[in-house]
């Protein structure tokens, strides 16, 4: 087994949530939040489940700057060098390589596992071999990894992996393609060899900043001015300054997606990104009538299919209702049908538009 004290996390926690309003707000998002009923918040499930591979003093945090209060609130024992602040949004392109930049200075040996804050992960320990497996692989070749997992359904709101379909635990990566039509997704589901793309990454830090160095050559310029400030009392001012000139680009879109070296591993866990309450509504305990009840106790009378929520866990009375999502917040309210769950972040724009930020 390779040395772990060269393996590192990147954990991306710096999203507002928008589909999980009004639980999730820009002043609470919700990888800040215990929307499952664990008793831990989804960055401080994400930090275990990386902690069981990963040294605690080689993760790394990448959140806004307005978050800094609520990671150092939920995960105590990071020192401020393990919080990258991104001053202004320019979606995980960027953020990846700034964050190499800081990691490799730090350890020019380092093997990068970078994942989303939020994504709900069900067997820990087929992940962690999935994980271990991809680690051991980079410690002494140059792929550029990510953990694909097997669709269940023609699912339009995914990102698909298409992939050589060889006898071997890597597969090597024919193409990328974004949240496809029913027709095509369906297609991708019968064929065999394409995986819903997770978000999850793993890579030595010389390699993927040589791929950026490759593909996005001016914003590689740009954070690469920063690299001897970098892990400094410097650092902080300089990313102020100098991180919003950056384009808005993604990773897939910006790296993996031109990149030649690109292999996926087919995971075993289960897997949710978590986008919306009918997905949470998946995951959590349901009663008889299949009534989920997050946070909250029922009384529920001619009533299925719903989720309920209630952030203060008050009792909640219910009559003749069907298929629907109840959440309370604070000072908010909202009760929309299931059927219109991607309705909710228009909802919740709308209610911005109308009432200002205060609810949102």
């Amino acid at each position: 087994m390779a040395n772990q004290n060269n393996y590192f996390a990147v954990i991306m926690a710096g999203g507002v949530g928008s589909r999980f309003w009004p639980a999730s707000t820009k002043q609470h998002p919700k990888q800040f939040q215990d929307l499952l009923g664990t008793g831990k918040s989804f960055l401080q499930m994400t930090f275990d489940r990386m902690e069981k591979l990963i040294p605690t003093e080689n993760i790394f945090i990448l959140t806004n700057e307005d978050y800094l209060g609520l990671v150092q609130e939920q995960l105590p024992m990071l020192t401020s060098e393990q919080i990258i602040l991104e001053p202004a949004m320019r979606n995980t392109a960027p953020c990846n390589l700034l964050a190499a930049l800081k990691i490799y200075k730090k350890n020019p040996n380092a093997i990068i596992t970078v994942a989303p804050s939020d994504h709900y992960i069900q067997d820990e320990t087929k992940f962690c071999n999935n994980l271990k497996l991809a680690l051991e692989h980079c410690s002494s070749n140059h792929d550029l990894l990510t953990l694909g997992i097997k669709p269940t359904t023609p699912h339009t709101g995914y990102g698909y992996i298409k992939f050589e379909n060889t006898e071997k635990d890597l597969k090597p990566v024919i193409s990328f393609t974004e949240k496809p039509d029913v027709k095509k997704a369906t297609e991708f589901l019968s064929s065999g060899n394409y995986l819903w793309n997770a978000g999850i990454f793993i890579w030595r830090a010389d390699d993927i900043i040589d791929a950026f160095q490759k593909f996005l050559p001016q914003d590689y310029s740009v954070l690469n001015e920063g690299f001897p400030k970098f892990n400094t009392s410097k650092e902080r001012g300089f990313i102020k300054a100098n991180y919003p000139k950056v384009q808005d680009i993604s990773i897939d879109y910006g790296i993996m997606e031109k990149a030649a070296n690109v292999k996926v591993i087919p995971a075993e866990f289960q897997w949710s990104d978590l986008g919306s309450w009918g997905s949470l509504y998946e995951h959590v305990k349901k009663d008889e009538d299949e009534n989920a009840l997050v946070n909250c106790r029922g009384y529920l009378e001619n009533s299925s299919g719903n989720i309920i929520r209630s952030k203060t866990g008050k009792l909640i009375a219910v009559k003749g209702l069907k298929d629907f999502i109840v959440v309370e917040d604070e000072n908010t309210l909202m009760i929309c049908p299931k059927a219109d769950e991607q309705e909710v972040k228009k909802i919740r724009a709308a209610v911005a538009e109308k009432f200002g930020d205060e609810f949102v």
